[in-house]
């Protein structure tokens, strides 16, 4: 039995660039599709939510590589204007027999709890994170963690990460969640409710909070139990 839950909540900023869409097929099989609009504006927000939509159904058909990257074709181009909608996202597919597949491009984020431990599985497609591993300082990299490496404009098989996750619950996010809320909070949060998918991604998005600009992102999740 697999359970499911969606929750999402609008930044300061004008105009929702998350979307979430799960989609299950008559077999059980669930595609789920997380998508972070880059950007702000009514082509971003308006695009999203059919990426999102594209994906879970994609993968629920197909699986989390081929579902990303069908849903990506959406936005490969530039568009005529030159100005097309671009975003990054995270699906899943329970299909997988070793786990729960996830694939993923950008700074979208999948993470399993076993109960007891929050993991967090996937690794940040951003300069940031790629200076990291690099060596330069920790302080410098922070630095350049909003500049994403992979999107969905650019993504392909080389540069589209896949893994499977073996714990019974998974969580999607979005970087207005988990750039706004400590790892062990996350983890605090996900044990309490860990029975419960929607109050746990209630309480996921409503954890974020503002910086110390008061700037607060869009902040979406999915849970998937099994």
């Amino acid at each position: 039995m697999i359970r499911t839950a969606m929750a999402t909540r609008e930044g300061t900023a004008a105009d929702n660039a998350d979307a979430a869409r799960v989609y299950v097929l008559a077999d059980g099989t669930v595609g789920a599709a997380l998508v972070d609009g880059i950007g702000h504006g009514p082509r971003t927000s308006a695009t999203a939510p059919l990426l999102a939509e594209a994906a879970a159904r994609y993968t629920a058909h197909r699986g989390a590589l081929a579902g990303l990257l069908s849903a990506a074709l959406l936005v490969a181009d530039t568009g005529a204007d030159g100005d097309e909608a671009n975003a990054v996202g995270v699906v899943a597919y329970t299909g997988w027999p070793g786990g729960i597949r996830v694939a993923w491009v950008g700074d979208c984020r999948a993470y399993g709890y076993d109960g007891h431990r929050l993991t967090q599985h996937s690794t940040d497609q951003t300069m940031g994170q790629w200076l990291r591993r690099y060596g330069p300082p920790v302080e410098i990299a922070a630095h350049y963690d909003d500049w994403v490496r992979v999107s969905l404009h650019s993504a392909t098989v080389a540069t589209t990460r896949e893994l499977d996750i073996i714990e019974p619950l998974v969580i999607l996010t979005s970087d207005g969640v988990h750039d706004q809320v400590p790892h062990d909070r996350l983890e605090t949060l996900t044990r309490r409710h860990a029975d419960d998918p929607q109050t746990l991604a209630n309480a996921l998005v409503a954890a974020a909070q503002p910086d110390d600009e008061g700037y607060r992102d869009d902040a979406t999740a999915i849970v998937i139990h099994r």
